[in-house]
């Protein structure tokens, strides 16, 4: 799924390419224009050139591929709130008139996905996951946030942390009750619930 993704980006990043970067325009987020809302779900597919493409390709699938690894539907579904939180961010705090293009919202929604995901879960695995991803990762997110960088959307990398906040909350495993306490029982030796 993950790769799927990735392969969508190079086609996408072909074709801009080839139609002289019109897509760059229509596809991105520009702030505060109600007509770009709809863009909130294709900016991310769509990069200013192939460096740009190149810079978030390599986070966004190990990242990805690690998000994805317990559920590709969970992954799905994660993706859809970190782009569309993300995206609303963007639109809502970039400066006026500039257009938001590119997946590195995404890359830092899985980040911050990963990060929670095991406090949310509470699964030994996603604690363990977390702690390495905050090792590995957490250095250079924080130098990639980009404030004050000309050219960089350090608006779109908060936002798509939010995302990542939002989908770890939303889209986290639930919860599973033991079978005694589900079905109203007392396990033995234990007075009954009030």
């Amino acid at each position: 799924m993950n790769v799927g993704f990735l392969a969508i980006l190079w086609v996408v990043e072909l074709v801009n390419a080839a139609t002289g970067r019109g897509l760059t325009q229509a596809g991105g987020i520009v702030a505060r224009d109600f007509g770009s809302l709809v863009n909130i779900l294709t900016a991310p597919f769509v990069h200013a050139n192939i460096d740009h493409l190149m810079g978030n390709a390599l986070p966004l699938f190990s990242l990805g591929l690690i998000a994805a690894i317990p559920s590709p539907k969970r992954f799905l579904l994660m993706t859809v709130v970190v782009i569309v939180v993300g995206g609303i961010g963007i639109w809502l705090s970039a400066p006026a008139g500039t257009v938001t293009i590119g997946a590195s919202g995404v890359v830092f929604g899985y980040f911050s996905y990963l990060l929670l995901r095991g406090l949310v879960d509470r699964r030994p695995a996603d604690v363990l996951v977390s702690i390495g991803i905050g090792i590995a990762y957490g250095s250079y997110m924080w130098s990639a946030v980009g404030i004050g960088v000309t050219g960089v959307s350090w608006q779109g990398h908060v936002s798509g942390l939010i995302g990542g906040v939002v989908a770890a909350l939303v889209v986290r495993t639930p919860r599973k009750k033991p079978v005694a306490e589900a079905s109203g029982e007392t396990l033995p030796g234990l007075p009954p619930a009030l």
